[in-house]
C-alpha cells in the first residue's frame, strides 16, 4: 500500500551555499502530517541543472534532536546533508517532534510513531516539482534506522534505505549488548563491578520486557521487586569479600520511570524481523567497528539475516569509527566532545557513491 497524501508545504526561506564538489541551495520548509502535526526542516537541493533530483530523508536516532543532529559539538546530519547535496542528492533533515520549530510532544511518541514522521517527510518530497518521486529514500541513524525499517515496510514510495550505525537488532538484545559494551569499555571499573552491572542490567531489561504490556504500577513494582531480591544477594556477596564501604549503585528509580514510558515499552519489544521481512528495496548498512552504542558485528549480521530474501543489500564495516561516524580511540560517548574531526569522509563517500550508483542512467 502506498503512502497517503497527508501533508502540504510552506517554503520559509532560501539561501545558497557552496562546497567544492558543487553548489546547492538550502530551504527552510514546513509541512504537515497526520493530525495536522507540523514538521520544520531544511531541504538542501543541488544546483547542477538537473530538473528532478534523487532525494533522501535523514531520520534521527534516540532522544529529541534538532535537524542538524547537534550532538557533543558536532552537527552530524548537517554534515551528511551538505556533503550529499554537493554531490547531486537532495536531502531533507527535520527537527524531531517538539524540537525547534516542529510541533508535537516527543515524550509521548514511540518508534512506530516516528515512522509516521518519516512517511510524512516522504509525502512532502513527492509533492515537490524538483524531486524525482520514484527516487526518494531514507537514511536512518541509530534508532532512526528502526523507524525507517517500519516506514519502508508500510510505504512503497520509499525506494531505498540507508542505515548508518542503525538499530537492526531486537530491543531487548540491543539494550543488553549496548550496556555490556559500555560497561566493558569503562576505564577504571574493576572486573567484579562490570560483572555486577551486567547481572543487574540483564535482570532489569528482561523484567521490563516481560511486563511491557502490564499496568505502569505493576511494571514498576516488578522492577523494584527484582532489584530488591538481587540487592540482598549482592550485599551478601560483598560482605563475604570483606568490603566495608561499597559504593556500587544502580539507578533503579530513574530506570523504572523510563521503563514505563510508551517509547520504552514499544522499544523493548521491538523486533526488526517483523518489518524487514517486507522490505525488498535496495538497502545499505554502514557501521563503525568501535561503536559501543550499536555493536557493529551484531547489527550488520542481523541486516544480512533479516534481509536474506533481498538481493539488493550492501553492508560495510568501517574500522575505527564510533556511533557518530567519527574517528575515535575508544568509541564511548564520553569521547565524542573531544573529537575535532568531522564525519568520516570514507563513510560519506560510501553513502554518496551507493546512492548515485543506484540511479545511473
Amino acid at each position: 500500500m502506498s503512502c497517503r497524501t497527508i501533508c502540504t508545504a510552506v517554503i520559509m526561506s532560501c539561501v545558497c551555499v557552496t562546497l567544492s564538489a558543487g553548489d546547492f541551495r538550502s530551504e527552510d520548509v514546513l509541512f504537515y502530517g497526520r493530525d495536522s502535526l507540523g514538521y520544520a526542516g531544511t531541504l538542501t537541493i543541488p544546483e547542477d541543472g538537473v530538473k528532478r533530483h534523487t532525494a533522501v530523508v535523514i531520520v534521527s536516532g534516540s532522544y529529541p534532536q534538532d535537524r542538524d543532529g547537534t550532538m557533543a559539538g558536532h552537527k552530524i546530519y548537517k554534515e551528511i546533508a551538505e556533503y550529499l547535496s554537493a554531490r547531486g542528492v537532495a536531502v531533507l533533515r527535520v527537527d524531531d517532534r517538539g524540537v525547534g520549530a516542529s510541533g508535537g510532544d516527543y515524550s509521548l511518541a514511540t518508534t512506530y510513531d516516528f515512522s509516521d514522521d518519516v512517511i510524512a517527510a516522504v509525502e512532502y518530497l513527492k509533492g515537490r516539482p524538483d524531486i524525482a518521486r520514484r527516487r526518494i529514500g531514507v537514511l536512518g541513524h541509530s534508532e532512526g534506522a528502526a523507524s525507517c525499517s517500519i516506514a519502508a515496510s508500510r510505504c512503497r514510495d520509499i525506494r531505498f534505505f540507508i542505515s548508518v550505525a542503525g538499530l537492526m537488532t531486537d530491543g531487548l538484545s540491543s539494550v543488553i549488548q549496548q550496556n555490556h559494551d559500555i560497561v566493558a569499555n569503562t576505564e577504571g571499573l574493576p572486573d567484579s563491578y562490570k560483572k555486577r552491572y551486567d547481572e543487574i542490567n540483564g535482570l532489569m531489561f528482561n523484567t521490563a520486557y516481560e511486563y511491557a504490556d502490564a499496568d505502569s504500577a505493576v511494571l514498576s513494582a516488578e522492577l523494584f521487586r527484582v532489584y530488591d531480591e538481587w540487592k540482598v544477594k549482592d550485599d551478601e556477596k560483598i560482605r563475604k569479600k570483606g568490603v566495608e564501604y561499597d559504593h556500587f549503585r544502580f539507578p533503579i528509580y530513574m530506570y523504572a520511570m523510563q521503563a514505563t514510558t510508551p517509547w520504552y515499552r514499544f522499544f523493548i519489544r521491538y523486533n526488526p524481523g517483523d518489518y524487514l521481512s517486507d522490505v525488498k528495496i535496495p538497502v545499505l548498512a554502514i557501521n563503525g567497528t568501535k561503536d559501543v552504542m550499536v555493536n557493529c558485528r551484531q547489527h550488520l549480521g542481523n541486516v544480512r539475516k533479516y534481509l536474506a530474501h533481498n538481493r539488493h543489500v550492501t553492508t560495510i564495516a568501517l574500522p575505527g569509527l564510533n556511533h557518530l561516524m567519527l574517528p575515535c580511540e575508544k568509541g564511548t560517548p564520553d569521547e565524542y566532545a573531544k573529537i575535532k574531526a568531522p564525519v568520516s569522509a570514507e563513510a560519506l563517500d560510501a553513502i554518496s557513491g551507493w546512492i548515485n550508483d543506484l540511479f545511473q542512467d
